[in-house]
């Protein structure tokens, strides 16, 4: 059994950037003692970006990218030693992996980024991830970890994630701003929060947010993960979600039909580069008979795409109901000569052409 442990920057460091040394002893020191009981640990925390800002002295949060990325190359370094230094206290070895979204959205360093995690709990080291913020292209992209966290679970085909941060779950309004807010114990379908205000960061020093944690444990989730979001700073609430006491924090119910973890990386690690447009017909064969999808049920190609990339899969009429998604056999400028062509045209046009645009083993509804 392993479980995944998630520290968010307001549990890691307190407002101006500096560590809680309080706090993260007390969750490795719930951690440790999971880890000496038989279950594998992975560490997976924030505090970079923060801890950078305030030994730099920075007036806040700052919004350039390249400024980010100085912040957590300043911090990284003491964040992880901080980890390390108390595991090492406790007799426990530990490994320091940074990771980015171009990691998770190459099949490749994907399949090479969980071996190394199995090798790591192989030879019971406690792995300490975080974003390689340094490196990152675009922006920040996980949320505050959230999403790298739901990740790394299903990297490590975890029993349980556990999110710790400053709330101590999931309410059904905010509970410091409404008295009448009650804790909601536990989820077993996205659609009983329809209606509730799950709101996004209001920390200086944080990027995530409610909103990121009941996104990644969507994704967690579907592939058959428990994710528990509980107090971090809490006494003894990481160790008691940890081990599914119901009576802590907000527990999201594990899919009963999880999906593969080939389909989940396409789902939710694999960017689109592109989009199909379906007619209904090719909706519901790929609904109801669990079809390929076939150049003839395409009525729309956008984007700039190649042999191999994701795309998103939508019904035609403007995009608006998007289904599925896939990783296509063929470029666009080809499925645009062959969008709508039954398969005996498509040969004709092209002899070597193979009949699926996406085939079922690469294809995922959503």
């Amino acid at each position: 059994m392993s479980v995944v442990i998630k520290i968010g920057s307001n549990v890691a460091t307190d407002e101006s950037g500096g560590m809680r040394d309080d706090i993260v002893e007390s969750i490795v020191n719930q951690a440790a003692e999971l880890h000496k009981s038989g279950t594998d640990v992975v560490m997976v925390t924030s505090g970079a970006i923060a801890r950078g800002i305030q030994l730099l002295g920075l007036p806040g949060r700052p919004t350039a990218m390249s400024e980010l990325q100085a912040s957590s190359a300043v911090g990284q370094g003491q964040v992880y030693a901080a980890y390390d230094k108390l595991f090492d206290a406790r007799g426990i070895s530990t490994g320091q992996i940074l990771l980015t979204a171009t990691d998770f959205s190459t099949r490749a360093t994907y399949v090479n980024a969980k071996q190394t995690l199995r090798t790591l709990l192989d030879w019971h080291v406690v792995p300490v991830i975080n974003e390689n913020d340094t490196t990152a292209t675009d922006e920040i992209t996980f949320g505050d970890n959230d999403f790298l966290a739901a990740q790394v679970a299903i990297l490590v085909g975890a029993r349980r994630l556990v999110l710790a941060t400053d709330i101590d779950a999931l309410y059904t309004a905010d509970p410091g701003k409404d008295s009448s807010a009650e804790r909601v114990a536990k989820v077993d379908s996205f659609a009983e929060l329809d209606g509730l205000a799950i709101g996004g960061s209001a920390s200086a020093v944080g990027s995530g947010g409610m909103r990121s944690k009941v996104r990644a444990a969507e994704i967690a989730t579907a592939g058959g993960i428990e994710v528990v979001v509980c107090g971090g700073k809490k006494h003894g609430a990481v160790a008691r979600a940890a081990a599914g006491d119901t009576g802590e924090g907000t527990h999201f119910a594990a899919h009963p039909q999880p999906q593969s973890s080939f389909k989940l990386w396409i789902r939710y690690a694999k960017e689109a580069n592109g989009a199909l447009a379906v007619d209904a017909g090719a909706e519901r064969a790929l609904r109801e008979k669990g079809t390929s999808l076939l150049p003839v049920g395409i009525a729309g190609v956008s984007g700039d795409f190649s042999a191999g990339d994701a795309v998103d899969i939508f019904v035609n009429g403007g995009g608006e109901r998007p289904i599925g998604k896939g990783i296509v056999n063929y470029n666009a400028d080809e499925l645009r000569r062959i969008k709508g062509l039954k398969s005996e045209a498509v040969q004709e046009l092209m002899p070597h052409a193979t009949d699926e645009a996406v085939h079922r083993d690469n294809l995922v509804l959503t």
